[in-house]
């Protein structure tokens, strides 16, 4: 038999680097094959005609919505731009609600009113899915606003892509949020075409992150493509935002493997520019180091890939057999409720 020591537990598995034990590699495995099923289904479900309206996937971009899950408090508050399902389904909105939603049913997360680019959610601290470029950086900064004049140590964090750092509003939120030392951490995400057009062909600035030191805010450029490497730099950014620092802004440098929308072919990148990104996958890159470096079995591997396909396709089934809802609803959600958190009496 083997000999138990009682009152000590095991030391838990850790990466080759000795940082981060098999719970936090496993939570990213999950979230990022989670996204990157869910979206494969959705584009199945559209190219059926059961989704309309626009669509764009965040395929390839699933790191970053690891990273999500780890390094940020479920406190803080969250806005992003429309290429949305990864960040919320991050955030703990369930496949199935999202999924409804996509199929605009009344079981969606916000009630099949918002489709694709609107997501939301109270609960999980979601404020959106913006379907307006640029729009969420000042919101975001605005919501940090309300964090500081609450007194919370929360943090917003604002995401955008390289598209939107062309906004002007975003240089607006910049200087404000230096100005006043708001808890918001900004974040490009940076797949380097926007909408097709490629980032040097657009700006005579290509370091995205060097728009940031023109206010003084801390700048870095991260691997987009490393869950372990966004988390990170998480960690960093929060813990200078909540010691009352002001803002911090991460260029995550990532790529898309799909077009901007369903309706884009891509043509303005090359086959081999692709390929290339590809061999980076970061959804079979995790899977491959964490059997590689014996943070878990190749079964268990296997075991939460099996788990997540059933639980897509039992998403997928629930927004079917949903309904849509009355044309009454059409009336109500258009206005705040008094018990929202920022409003008072």
């Amino acid at each position: 038999m083997a000999e138990v020591i009682v009152g000590k537990k095991p030391a838990a598995k850790k990466s080759a680097s000795g940082q981060h034990d098999k719970a936090t590699f496993m939570k990213w495995l999950e979230v990022m094959y989670r996204v990157r099923r869910f979206e494969e289904r959705g584009l199945f479900a559209y190219s059926q005609q059961k989704i309309r309206g626009f669509f764009h996937v965040y395929i390839g971009q699933e790191a970053i919505a690891g990273a999500l899950a780890t390094g940020i408090r479920p406190e803080d508050k969250l806005v992003t731009a429309y290429r949305q399902h990864g960040v919320a389904l991050a955030r703990g909105l369930s496949s199935a609600s999202c999924m409804a939603e996509l199929y605009g049913k009344e079981t969606g997360c916000v009630k099949g009113k918002g489709g694709s680019m609107h997501f939301f959610s109270a609960e999980h601290n979601y404020f959106g899915g913006n379907g307006i470029v640029g729009a969420q950086i000042p919101i975001g900064t605005g919501i940090a606003f309300a964090e500081k004049y609450r007194g919370s140590d929360n943090l917003c964090v604002t995401m955008f892509g390289d598209g939107a750092a062309r906004q002007g509003a975003l240089h607006e939120a910049f200087n404000m949020a230096m100005t006043w030392k708001l808890p918001v951490l900004y974040i490009c995400e940076n797949n380097m075409y926007a909408m097709g057009t490629s980032v040097k062909r657009t700006s005579n600035v290509h370091d995205l992150f060097t728009l940031g030191e023109g206010y003084d805010i801390p700048s870095e450029s991260v691997d987009g493509m490393d869950p372990e490497a966004v988390h990170n730099a998480f960690i960093r950014a929060a813990e200078y935002i909540r010691s009352g620092n002001g803002p911090y802004y991460l260029e995550l440098k990532t790529y898309r493997y799909r077009g901007h929308s369903v309706s884009d072919p891509a043509k303005y990148r090359t086959k081999e520019e692709l390929d290339a990104y590809k061999e980076k996958d970061p959804v079979l890159v995790i899977q491959q180091r964490i059997v590689k470096e014996k943070i878990a079995s190749q079964q268990e591997v296997d075991a939460v890939i099996a788990a997540i396909d059933l639980e897509i396709e039992a998403a997928m089934e629930f927004a079917e057999n949903s309904s849509y809802p009355v044309p009454s609803e059409l009336y109500e959600d258009n206005y705040v409720q008094k018990d929202y958190p920022y409003i008072t009496d």
